[in-house]
């Protein structure tokens, strides 16, 4: 069922001779004895029951990446047999997740449900042979005779019933005629076995709920187990790759092929998969988080689905760069967040435009500056980026800078602006305080500084210099934009773990969103895309919000900060 030969785009250099690994190793084996006629092909199977997260980008980028790598086949394919969790949003949330991160399955978009009448036909084979049975056992009961790891299970009343009578059953319960619950179909394995997964697990259970693809076609449903190597196998799969959770399910996945005539065989490995410091990966949980309102939704740019993520303004090349370092791994282990935001500004620092906006404004009032005066000043775009160009910004006699940039009383190592003490003003002028204008309450409501005309362009052709640089935003051209401040959702780095068995949202992080109304900004902001991405300069990297962006009061999300360890910003 495969078709032609795909080379996914990844549009960037990141993802082409990635380092080797031991499933590249095993491959390389593979291709060299000939086994599947050397090809290599791949898939990545998603539950449509969630947003994928980062986690989800590592499988991502491992299948299509092994694809491009042995110029090979990926599939994109659901694995939809749980229609109670399962809907159309996640599927197509899924295909552009995927997209986004710059993969293309061409025309390899499957669903497990495209494969529903194979299934029921090869469960029909099993039958046949002796090798599957009806069983009447509910959940609770097949749960008791199953055992435990130290004591083996024991067979059900129902285990030996005859061919006929179990066809006849499995018909009438595709059929519809029992409840939920009432019949279950079991392969006949080995109630001994030392693998829990081999004790004549259930291949189906009766589910009167309508698919989102199939409507009420069937009443019937395949457990994930039976439905996984089928779904390989139909579609000509060569290398099955999973996480480490199903290695004690490669003998059923195994079996299950192994006892069906003229199928093909893919070869199942596990990897380790991707756990992130202050981060969740359960979908379950994650979807908890959003039905309780913890988050704004799916694409909360605190959560670590890829839909966050990109509303977050975290590019795709950052992750899949990610994904290369990280590597792939036998054993699992846990990743530093740090390691992630390295990535993010690594591209950011390369692509990101630079601008100005001052986060919690005090004016300046520059007074030997001509009242009515403005002036056009250059500004460079990127410097780390040649074709960047630049851009002009606007200069008058009064100008915002951050508040936390002055101090009457500094410290020694303080080189900001203090009373008496000459700065520069990027791309502007040389700059010295000298009055402080405060309110009643003693807050400082206005600066007065004077400046050196002779500095424009923010350098001295006599040679003198001075150690700090602010930025700045003219009073009379600024945009108003919100920014948001995003740190950890949660407090504790493994909120997974908890000694203290609390459960995980005891350990969300209050000040996660911190939310800055009053922020100023050089007026180019207003022509902004949404999703655009930018250096704030002395700030970090921010991108302007897809979900609630406006031209006239753009709203700006924190990526990451300029730093390799997190440091908040804080509204002083």
């Amino acid at each position: 069922m495969s078709a032609g030969k795909n080379t996914p785009d990844t549009g960037s250099e990141n993802n082409i001779n990635r380092p080797s690994n031991f499933i590249k190793n095993i491959i390389d084996e593979d291709i060299k004895n000939g086994k599947n006629d050397a090809r290599v092909h791949t898939r990545f199977p998603p539950e449509p029951n969630g947003y994928l997260h980062i986690g989800h980008a590592k499988s991502i980028c491992l299948n299509f990446g092994l694809a491009q790598d042995y110029d090979g086949l990926c599939n994109l394919r659901f694995d939809d047999t749980n229609p109670v969790k399962e809907e159309d949003e996640y599927v197509k949330s899924i295909i552009e997740d995927v997209k986004w991160l710059g993969f293309d399955w061409e025309d390899r978009l499957y669903f497990a449900s495209d494969y529903f009448e194979h299934m029921y036909d090869f469960a029909v084979e099993l039958i046949r042979k002796g090798k599957a049975y009806v069983d009447d056992l509910n959940a609770e009961e097949i749960r008791e005779y199953r055992g435990t790891l130290t004591k083996p299970g024991k067979e059900s009343p129902y285990r030996n019933r005859g061919v006929e009578e179990n066809l006849d059953l499995f018909s009438r319960m595709r059929a519809g005629e029992f409840p939920d619950g009432s019949k279950v179909l079991r392969a006949k394995i080995d109630m001994s076995s030392s693998n829990m997964n081999m004790r004549d697990p259930v291949m189906y259970r009766i589910l009167h709920a309508s698919h989102h693809r199939t409507g009420d076609a069937w009443s019937i449903y395949p457990m994930y187990d039976w439905a996984h190597g089928l779904e390989d196998s139909l579609e000509g799969i060569t290398h099955s790759i999973c996480t480490l959770e199903f290695e004690d399910h490669r003998p059923l996945y195994d079996w299950f092929l192994e006892n069906l005539d003229g199928v093909h065989r893919p070869q199942q490995i596990e990897f380790a998969r991707l756990n992130l410091t202050y981060t969740l990966m359960s979908k379950r949980k994650l979807l908890r988080l959003v039905n309780e309102k913890y988050v704004s939704g799916w694409d909360d740019p605190r959560m670590p689905t890829l839909a966050g993520m990109r509303r977050r303004g975290i590019p795709p090349a950052a992750i899949r760069d990610f994904a290369d370092r990280i590597g792939v791994a036998k054993a699992d282990s846990i990743v530093d967040r740090a390691m992630l935001d390295s990535c993010i500004r690594d591209d950011l620092n390369k692509n990101a435009k630079r601008v100005m906006v001052v986060l919690d404004p005090v004016k300046v009032v520059i007074t030997n500056y001509p009242e009515d005066q403005v002036e056009e000043l250059t500004a460079e775009n990127n410097p780390e980026k040649e074709d960047a160009g630049s851009r002009t910004i606007p200069f008058s006699r009064e100008i915002y800078i951050e508040r936390e940039d002055f101090l009457e009383d500094a410290p020694k190592k303080f080189f900001r602006m203090v009373p008496g003490r000459e700065v520069r003003l990027k791309h502007a002028y040389y700059v010295t305080c000298t009055n402080v204008i405060k309110d009643t309450a003693g807050e400082i409501v206005e600066i007065h500084c004077e400046y050196d005309p002779a500095t424009k362009g923010g350098w001295s052709d006599d040679g003198r210099k001075v150690k700090g640089t602010l930025h700045w935003v003219s009073v009379k051209h600024a945009a108003d934009v919100e920014v948001r401040l995003y740190d950890h959702l949660f407090t504790k780095e493994n909120p997974d773990e908890s000694r203290e068995e609390k459960d995980f949202t005891a350990f969300l992080n209050p000040e996660s969103l911190v939310t800055l109304k009053n922020c100023k900004a050089e007026p180019g902001l207003r022509e902004s895309e949404p999703g655009e991405s930018f250096q704030f300069l002395r700030k970090g990297y921010f991108c302007s919000d897809s979900k609630d962006f406006s031209g006239e009061n753009p709203v700006f999300n924190l990526i990451v900060g300029l730093r390799d360890s997190w440091q908040k910003i804080e509204n002083k």
